[in-house]
Order: C-alpha cells, then sequence, then structure tokens
C-alpha cells in the first residue's frame, strides 16, 4: 500500500510556489504521492483564486525527486486531448518518470464544458484517451472519430515511463460505462455514487473490480482502513486537504501517512 495526498490549486498557499513546498513537506514527511483536483474555477467559487495545475505540477517535479505527482481528474473533454499528451510527457522527462495521468469526463455544470452533455463528453474523453495513447507511441498516428480527427500526426517526444504513463480513470464505479473505462487503462481513482450523495468504497468493492481485471493495475481509495483496503488489493490510500490556511494543510503533511 501507498500513500498519497491530493489537494486543490486554490486560495493562499496554493500557487506554484506554495504547492511546490507542500509537496516538498511531503515527500520529507514518508508520503508516496501528491496529487492536484484540476480546476479552473475551483468547484464554481469565484471568492479565491485558482491557479493552473500543470503549472503548479511542474513546480512540485522540480521540488522532489521520489514522489509521484499528477492529477486526480483532469477532465479531458475541456482540453485537446494532443495538448494533454505531449503537457504529460513534458512532465514525465521533468519528474523523471513519476507523472501520474488521473482522467474524467468532468462535471457537465462546468462553464468551461462546452454543452455538458453527459453523453458527449464520456465520448470525448474515451476519444480523447485513445489519441493520447497513440500519440505516446512516438509513431505516426491517425484518429478518425466524432469528436477528434488525425492524419498522421506524430509526437516525437515519448514518455520516461514504459510502456505509457499510468492513467488512471475516476468518475462514479457504480455506472458500468465508467467501470468499462477503469479496466481498459492503468488504475481506478473512481468515487461510488453521485457527488451529491457519495458512498464510502469497501474492500468488497475493491475485491470486485480486481476480479474483473487481469493482470497490474492500481486502485486508489480514501477513508476506512487502510490495513482492510490493502488486503482487499488496492495499492493506493489516499488523504484529501480541503481549501484553507496553509499552515493547516503542512501541518497535516507533516503528521505523515497512517503508517506511520
Amino acid at each position: 500500500m501507498r500513500y498519497s495526498v491530493t489537494v486543490g490549486a486554490v486560495g493562499p498557499g496554493r500557487d506554484p510556489r506554495g504547492l511546490a513546498e507542500l509537496a516538498r513537506a511531503a515527500e520529507a514527511s514518508g508520503w508516496d504521492a501528491m496529487f492536484l483536483e484540476d480546476y479552473l474555477v475551483y468547484q464554481g467559487d469565484t471568492t479565491q483564486p485558482t491557479y493552473d495545475p500543470w503549472i503548479c505540477l511542474a513546480a512540485m517535479a522540480m521540488a522532489t525527486s521520489r514522489v509521484r505527482i499528477g492529477t486526480t481528474v483532469t477532465p479531458l473533454p475541456r482540453r485537446r486531448p494532443w495538448k494533454v499528451a505531449a503537457e504529460a510527457v513534458a512532465l514525465d522527462h521533468l519528474s523523471n518518470g513519476r507523472f501520474v495521468l488521473g482522467v474524467g469526463s468532468g462535471d457537465p455544470g462546468d462553464p468551461f464544458m462546452g454543452d455538458g452533455d453527459p453523453k458527449a463528453l464520456a465520448e470525448m474523453l474515451d476519444e480523447g484517451l485513445d489519441v493520447i495513447a497513440g500519440l505516446w507511441t512516438g509513431e505516426p498516428f491517425s484518429f478518425a472519430g466524432n469528436h477528434y480527427q488525425l492524419d498522421q500526426v506524430q509526437l516525437m517526444a515519448r514518455p520516461v515511463q514504459t510502456p505509457r504513463i499510468p492513467i488512471w480513470v475516476g468518475g462514479n464505479l457504480l455506472v458500468p460505462g465508467v467501470r468499462r473505462r477503469i479496466l481498459r487503462w492503468d488504475g481506478s481513482c473512481a468515487y461510488k455514487g453521485s457527488t451529491d450523495a457519495p458512498q464510502q468504497i469497501t474492500p468488497d468493492d475493491v475485491r470486485a473490480l480486481l476480479a474483473e481485471r487481469d493482470g497490474p493495475f492500481d486502485v486508489k481509495v480514501s477513508g476506512g482502513d487502510p490495513a482492510e483496503f490493502a488486503a482487499a488489493g488496492a495499492t493506493w490510500w489516499g488523504r484529501w486537504i480541503a481549501p484553507g490556511p496553509p499552515e493547516e494543510a503542512l501541518a497535516i503533511i507533516r503528521q505523515g501517512p497512517p503508517r506511520r
């Protein structure tokens, strides 16, 4: 079992410099990863500044040498997948192979998500992941989808990690389409139930998910007893730190993960 903290790039102490310092503290305190939520306006809150998480990740990469960094999650339909592919490769090199790309379809209520149709967002997510994986090969790549079309394009820079940068999928574990998407890629950072009425993922949920997947696969959970989740096969246990005063986040991080 490995342990992570997740924060939003929002408010005092959560700009690129501040997050670099928090990442450095996480590494020194024994955490295995620090992940960022990906918002342009953090959960619709217009009272605090939100900082671009990808710029923050670059600062975090330069401030650390061991912990994994990444997004949990990037709403991929909000972005051009070829741009995400190139940025992810750059971060993978900057971190020497420590980057994780967490993705989701996004919040239909996000004003930056276009028309917000859930079916269209799901289609864009699946097509976008195919585009990213194809471009990461470094070979000429063509794609003809409903939302994206590419004709023999090629990104020469390839990830440090092989066979690719890990792709973790978020979303509601109870939705069949989300579950199929999770099982297709490299890991799960999903929640359970609706965001309005979330349910706790259980060790039995982890066992059921892993029973449908062969080969190496990461499952990131939060809450509950980490030891019970580890016994069920979960590979990551995460702590979310809400926006707030910088000293509070730093104090939580310095406590270290549960194993300490």
